[in-house]
């Protein structure tokens, strides 16, 4: 049964009705973690399992805090993470206030840029290398040597984010990730490519519907928590 029922009858008249959420829908708020320690191109980042693991920095630190003001009274009733640090430091906030211990959900990761792991895939785009501007024109990274196969990529998130529904039937989950995983998700659920979702800025909210097999696209990109702060730190 679609969720959009009319609203109340009025003297003849039909409301325009609102959306709800309906029984034993799962919302998932998948959401980017916060702003990353500045890249130095002469010390690369530490890698975990071969993906670039820096920490937040004071302003990423800033923006889970934030976003936790801003979530804390969801009934959320699980947090999940990608095994990369940025995004446990980012729940961090929220799962100290609501009392839930983090699980790990190793592929939320980023996707693998190959040969431009570290800091090298920050420092290319910044340069304007060839390769990278040939990356943006036709929207898939895995020109890049080494880099992860869109395929492979597609498929892990995609089997992630169906079992975390599958372990949460009718309940809310915050899901803490990446830019690029926030991509593909929002990508598959309008059945378009995934690059035109792959601007969602740190610390953003996007938010999914998942019903009998089917996605609805509720929010993308929500800031507003940052609010014009975000340059406080």
């Amino acid at each position: 049964m679609d969720s959009t029922q009319p609203g109340a009858a009025d003297g003849g008249t039909i409301k325009e009705y609102r959306f709800k959420v309906p029984e034993g829908a799962t919302e998932l708020l998948i959401l980017r973690h916060g702003e990353s320690a500045a890249a130095d191109p002469a010390v690369p980042f530490p890698l975990l399992a071969g993906h670039g693991d820096p920490e937040l920095s004071l302003a990423g630190w800033w923006q889970a805090e934030r976003l936790a003001d801003r979530l804390a009274g969801e009934p959320i009733s699980a947090i999940y993470v990608s095994s990369l640090q940025r995004t446990a430091q980012t729940a961090a906030p929220l799962a100290d206030r609501l009392g839930i211990t983090p699980v790990t959900e190793h592929d939320l990761r980023e996707a693998h840029f190959g040969e431009w792991e570290g800091n090298v895939w920050r420092v290319r785009i910044v340069e304007g290398h060839p390769v990278a501007m040939r990356m943006i024109s036709e929207q898939r990274w895995d020109i890049v040597p080494g880099a992860e196969p869109a395929a492979a990529f597609a498929a892990r998130v995609r089997g992630a984010l169906n079992r975390i529904v599958s372990r949460h039937p009718g309940r809310m989950v915050a899901v803490f990730t990446h830019g690029g995983v926030i991509g593909q998700a929002l990508g598959d659920a309008c059945g378009c490519e995934p690059f035109p979702f792959n601007a969602a800025d740190n610390a953003s909210v996007s938010q999914l519907v998942h019903i009998a097999g089917r996605w609805k696209i509720r929010r993308f990109n929500d800031t507003t928590h940052l609010c014009h702060d975000s340059n406080r730190v």
